[in-house]
């Protein structure tokens, strides 16, 4: 008798010890309070805020700069809410020096930025070098030196001269290659002496999505039933803008390679748009849909820059229609990337499309009856199952906080490619603030976020993964593309009519993780 109860408290004891665990793995696993140090990253980590040229920079006319593709967009009524464009953003043409110290305030050690192609070369190949533009982003990089903080430049993210578009229709076009080429020696040579780290594209495959497969980002181009638009064909343009991309970048990197890097000393590499997936059921055919999904959405991108060719379950599922790289292609595309640059959000299901009936629900953003097409690989992509979303929502349509993400798509990267270096370039939460005022209660959202998507990255680096940095989108609110306004990702507000910057409790608590301190009654940080 008593060695059974002996063996009932024995058994008692290990079963509050199993749910103990468990309620900690949950934990875990949604980022529930998870706490995170500065010290649980590698000595030498980047930690550092990002923005892009057409979203902070304004000053759209001004010292020789053409019109973008993004300003001819913007300025067609009725297509960004509000009215909303570049024109004047945050002003950060004349405010970079204030911008720099707020940065230096928060105790970063970089800044990813981007360059202006029109405000470098206002008519690419055709025209001349804009020495006001030099001017300003020479400006920017020696300010930023000064400060201790390094520059991470991207050369191209989205917007291009318009003049591309008018005279061979951009990126559909193999023109647009050494136009990029030209844009991206430019800079090479005007910045690279201080300049060490090196994105050239920002994220081709979401940018073909958005502009030519959903036509709502410029030039506008899709066909049903992915959208309506004048012009497109949304089967076979985003395929070609982003070979004609991934060419484009590797002949950048060659040069870069043959003429400037061992005298500069820098790293090159590419940004892929990376969302997470996982199986909307448990079954083999959705199982292999989430192969699928991160093949034609992350691997459609990498995979040529390390293995020299697309994914095979591309070539099969698109065939002809998938451009081919011929010899010489494929030996100038393969390891053409010194890293990984990964912009990630969120994550969504992924359900099988080839073996059963794919139905969109109503109030999912994410989900056209187009995702039952060769160019998704007979995927439905969404962020609902049984009317539950995969995690709560943020302000911005289509993003979910869903923090084991962040580990399962540096996992897999990191495993598909070898243990190449990896920085996390992009990882934000959108809250949908009013545009005069500050959500307190959203940026506390905010920084749960981060602080679960900072605690699963530090899961991957002690599994092993060899990431280098990590980059919040963004520095401050700014123009977010489509929505304009409407949603903020920044660390600081950015007043609509003053400009003027004020901190969130985000910021407060960022410099606070990167100076080792603790936000103490955060609660009560409510003076901004």
């Amino acid at each position: 008798m008593k060695t059974s109860w002996t063996l009932k408290k024995y058994y008692f004891i290990i079963c509050i010890l199993l749910i103990l665990q468990h309620v900690y793995s949950n934990k875990i696993i949604n980022g529930l309070e998870e706490e995170v140090k500065k010290s649980e990253f590698p000595n030498g980590f980047l930690f550092g805020t990002s923005t892009s040229a057409y979203q902070v920079e304004g000053a759209y006319i001004e010292d020789g700069r053409s019109l973008s593709n993004w300003d001819t967009y913007c300025h067609i009524n009725g297509v960004i809410p509000n009215g909303g464009s570049g024109d004047i953003a945050d002003d950060h043409y004349h405010r970079y020096l204030e911008d720099i110290d707020l940065m230096a305030s928060l105790g970063v050690n970089a800044y990813r930025f981007s360059i202006s192609w029109s405000r470098i070369l206002p008519r690419g190949k055709l025209g001349h070098v804009n020495p006001a533009g030099i001017k300003f982003y020479n400006n920017i990089i020696d300010s930023l030196l000064l400060k201790g903080i390094i520059p991470f430049v991207t050369i191209h993210h989205y917007d291009y001269p318009q003049e591309f578009e008018d005279r061979f229709q951009a990126w559909l076009s193999p023109l647009m290659q050494e136009e990029f080429v030209h844009f991206a020696e430019i800079c090479f040579k005007s910045f690279g002496n201080r300049v060490k780290y090196w994105a050239t594209l920002n994220e081709p495959n979401l940018y073909m999505e958005m502009a030519y497969l959903k036509g709502v980002f410029p030039p506008s181009h899709c066909s049903p039933p992915f959208g309506k638009c004048s012009y497109g064909n949304s089967d076979i343009e985003p395929l070609l803008v982003v070979h004609n991309s991934i060419l484009a970048h590797a002949k950048a990197v060659k040069i870069y390679r043959d003429q400037f890097q061992e005298k500069q000393g820098g790293t090159i590499g590419m940004v892929a748009s990376a969302y997470m997936y996982k199986p909307m059921t448990d079954n083999e055919a959705d199982n292999k849909a989430t192969n699928r999904a991160l093949a034609f959405r992350v691997a459609w991108l990498l995979d040529p820059l390390v293995y020299g060719d697309y994914p095979i379950e591309m070539r099969h599922y698109l065939g002809t229609k998938l451009p081919i790289f011929n010899g010489e292609e494929k030996i100038l595309i393969k390891n053409s990337t010194d890293f990984i640059g990964l912009n990630h959000y969120t994550t969504y299901f992924a359900k099988d499309c080839l073996n059963s009936n794919c139905t969109c629900m109503e109030s999912d953003v994410l989900c056209t009856h187009g995702e039952n097409r060769a160019i998704r690989g007979y995927v439905l992509i969404t962020g609902q199952k049984d009317g539950a979303y995969i995690g709560d929502q943020m302000g911005m349509p289509g993003l979910y906080v869903v923090p084991q993400g962040m580990e399962d798509i540096v996992d897999y990267v990191n495993k598909r490619y070898n243990n190449l270096p990896i920085f996390v370039t992009e990882n934000g939460y959108a809250s949908n603030e009013n545009q005069e005022g500050y959500d307190m209660d959203q940026d506390r959202k905010r920084i749960k976020y981060h602080k679960a998507y900072l605690a699963s990255l530090a899961r991957s680096i002690r599994n092993g993964a060899d990431v280098r940095g990590y980059f919040v989108w963004s520095l401050m609110d700014n123009f977010e593309w489509r929505f304009g306004y409407t949603v903020k990702f920044g660390l600081y507000h950015v007043d609509p009519f003053s400009l003027n910057r004020s901190p969130k409790l985000s910021a407060h608590w960022f410099r606070d993780f990167l100076t080792n301190t603790t936000l103490n009654n955060i609660q009560a940080k409510s003076t901004i």
